[in-house]
């Protein structure tokens, strides 16, 4: 059985960076309950005809950003969405789920996703100030081509969700001033190896409940402690460095707007 991995001391620690609280059964629970358990999360969506009812619930849940998204898996489904991403991204500061999948599943519609995300990117980097969550299933390259091609020498950040590509993927994205949000599928198989070959200064925690499992559950945000635990083991860090170094790095990506009263980093 599974024991629970030890949490920090406060819970306000734990940092949760690509969950989809909008895709659990009992959403707006888990609102309240990510609230309650003062954990700093990125609330990302599908489409952005999601954002103003994802919006209305962070209004009570002060811990949780919200992100205005396009799925690339959705792109080219919904004839309106880019228009309505672009009404609203005036009202967001981050913005995902958004990227490329070149997986078997979506491939096909690989050229209208890559059409979408260039547009999300080119809005981007006239707006500005956008910290994006972006997916790059079998997509890599094109990725870190295009973030490249439009958000170098912006004022934009970008994390990349659950990365999977390659040594040298890893360090053109550490280049292009990247960071990577971190869950526990990629630390108990072999991406444990590309975790190590990260910048520790630029590794943030994830879940992406509820498509991930711990045992036979659907992980939740206050799982992330699972995640904290195998990230310390990988690093060979102490639990408490491991708390300090996430948070540190949050506060470095999100500067001053940080919506968590954290303490002072351990």
């Amino acid at each position: 059985m599974l024991l629970p991995a030890p949490m920090p001391d406060t819970a306000a620690k734990l940092i949760d960076y690509h969950c989809h609280l909008d895709l659990y059964p009992d959403f707006e629970a888990q609102f309240r309950r990510v609230a309650a358990q003062q954990i700093a999360t990125l609330a990302v969506t599908t489409t952005p005809q999601a954002w103003r009812k994802n919006l209305e619930l962070a209004s009570n849940a002060p811990t949780v950003r919200v992100a205005l998204g396009l799925h690339p898996q959705l792109a080219g489904q919904y004839p309106t969405d880019l228009a309505l991403f672009e009404r609203y991204l005036s009202e967001a500061r981050y913005v995902g789920e958004v990227g490329l999948d070149a997986g078997p599943q979506y491939y096909r519609s690989y050229t209208q996703q890559k059409i979408v995300f260039e547009s999300v990117l080119r809005l981007c980097a006239e707006a500005g100030g956008k910290i994006l969550s972006v997916h790059s299933v079998r997509s890599h390259r094109d990725v870190l081509d295009l973030v490249e091609r439009y958000l170098a020498d912006t004022s934009n950040r970008v994390v990349l969700h659950w990365f999977s590509g390659s040594a040298a993927d890893a360090r053109r994205a550490v280049e292009l001033g990247c960071y990577f949000s971190i869950n526990r599928m990629m630390l108990v198989k072999r991406d444990s190896t590309l975790v190590r070959l990260l910048p520790r200064h630029r590794i943030l925690t994830e879940t992406d409940g509820p498509f991930t499992h711990i045992e036979s559950r659907v992980m939740v945000p206050a799982d992330v402690g699972h995640t904290v635990s195998l990230l310390s083991e990988c690093l060979g860090l102490d639990l408490t460095s491991t708390v300090g170094l996430l948070k540190r790095n949050l506060i470095t990506l999100e500067g001053e707007h940080d919506l968590l009263a954290l303490s002072s980093p351990a």
